[in-house]
């Protein structure tokens, strides 16, 4: 029996320890994000565009990235995910920045996210593969 692939990420919403209070907005969308890329996946993460990820050097070594910015999470998601590869989440303790301090994310951002959410699907991939063929 072959070995098994793994991929981790870490979610910001997994930790029972003390964290700073997000932006209600940010959490909306990261929230709106995930539960998309969900479904566009079929995994379920609970935080699909944090910045933390580990990964195994063989995933590394079969990933082809495009984007850059907000659209490169949900690229390596739907890949990871379309590959097959198992995903494991482990809670972090996180405390988010005010803009003053350097968050730089905006709605602008969160479309970017979006679009590359179907772009990358493994879903819209089969369904093209299928018209194609």
């Amino acid at each position: 029996m072959g070995s098994v692939q793994r991929m981790g990420t870490l979610s910001v919403f997994q930790s029972g320890r003390a964290h700073r209070v997000l932006y209600f907005w940010h959490s909306v969308g990261n929230r709106f994000l995930t539960l998309t890329s969900n479904a566009f996946t079929n995994v379920n993460l609970t935080d699909m565009e944090t910045g933390y990820k580990a990964f195994r050097k063989e995933v590394l070594d079969s990933l082809t990235l495009v984007e850059d910015r907000f659209g490169i999470e949900p690229e390596i998601t739907a890949k990871v995910a379309g590959a097959g590869w198992r995903i494991y989440e482990v809670g972090i303790s996180y405390s988010g920045r005010t803009y003053a301090e350097g968050k730089k994310i905006g709605w602008r951002d969160g479309v970017q996210a979006l679009v590359s959410i179907v772009r990358y699907s493994p879903l819209m991939r089969r369904r093209s593969s299928d018209l194609d063929g």
